[in-house]
């Protein structure tokens, strides 16, 4: 059984939707699904996950991604029945072929997803709409904002904007230590703010529509028309995770050790940096004469024995007597 995480992940964040493929996959089976638009494809570890199933189900693939990574660029060269277009997602969708799925995972805040979502609906609403999948609906983007390209955000929609945020779950502001983020709303909740604020918005102005969560891997969200001939299908399959307590409990769970490793390694570099100047302080009191004359006086007034030595200090700062130049005793 293959249970490590995918895609390119040496954090092991999890931050793939790939790690939600045995859900994903049978709900685009179930919808019936030929065609499949992937918003946000990046390094490409998802589209790798939709050309395999693609294969099977004889379905086509099309990659939305901007500015595409190595990665993603060569499986576009290997593979005919995958069509990569390198622009925003609005951009894109003013021209592309209405899929019958759309996966939405490009930058995670509310205008963005807002329009992603407005722009597909003006071309297919009601029971004759596409399949709408969308990750990162739970923490931390599910009611916070993060950017990758703040200058294309409307100025309105970035007001909290922070550079640098660092994110802990159950902490509505910053934190000095958590997950990082390029740029992140420095609260959470509030109004147009998140992704699943968006989503929620867009599904409650719009009759017939029904939301599920999948509360594992940072969120993994459904959203179809009750009316579509596959709906029924769909709901067969999402609904026993959907707002499932058991996953929301391990979820949480994972995002706290994940969040919390953050933190002890923070911790553990302003630590380093400390000891760092402590060390070059000791030694340059081991190379003085000043420290010499203080050992020998001490030794004297306690019988031979000093208070300190630069032999206790060495050892302190995990050096050997090579490693440090010693002035000679004083005369």
């Amino acid at each position: 059984m293959d249970t490590d995480l995918r895609g390119n992940d040496p954090g092991r964040w999890g931050h793939s939707l790939a790690n939600l493929g045995e859900i994903m996959l049978p709900v685009l089976d179930a919808a019936g699904a030929k065609s499949v638009v992937e918003i946000g494809s990046y390094e490409g570890d998802l589209t790798r996950v939709l050309l395999g199933w693609a294969e099977g189900a004889g379905a086509t693939v099309t990659a939305i991604e901007p500015k595409p990574q190595p990665e993603l660029s060569e499986l576009n060269q290997q593979r005919s029945d995958l069509t990569v277009v390198e622009e925003t997602s609005l951009e894109a969708f003013r021209h592309i072929e209405l899929p019958d799925a759309v996966i939405v995972d490009g930058d995670h805040n509310f205008y963005t997803v807002e329009q992603e979502l407005k722009a597909i609906d003006e071309r297919a609403s009601g029971a004759d709409a596409p399949l709408l999948l969308f990750h990162d609906v739970c923490w931390p983007h599910g009611r916070r904002d993060a950017y990758y390209v703040p200058e294309q955000i409307p100025e309105e929609y970035r007001e909290s904007m922070v550079r640098g945020a660092h994110l802990f779950p159950g902490e509505p502001g910053l934190t000095p230590g958590g997950l990082p983020y390029h740029w992140a709303a420095d609260h959470e909740g509030g109004l147009r703010n998140g992704v699943l604020t968006a989503v929620e918005e867009f599904v409650d102005a719009r009759e017939g529509l029904r939301l599920a969560i999948v509360p594992a891997f940072f969120g993994f969200g459904v959203v179809w028309h009750r009316d579509a001939p596959w709906a029924d299908a769909v709901a067969e399959v999402v609904d026993p995770w959907d707002r499932n307590p058991i996953l929301a409990r391990l979820e949480a769970n994972r995002v706290f050790h994940l969040a919390n490793e953050h933190v002890r390694r923070t911790e553990v570099i302003h630590l380093n940096k400390r000891v760092g100047v402590q060390r070059d302080v000791l030694r340059l009191m081991l190379n003085s004469r000043a420290f010499a004359w203080g050992e020998r006086l001490s030794r004297l007034r306690k019988g031979g024995k000093p208070v300190f030595s630069r032999e206790s200090v060495r050892r302190a700062i995990g050096n050997s007597d090579a490693e440090l130049e010693s002035p000679s005793d004083p005369s």
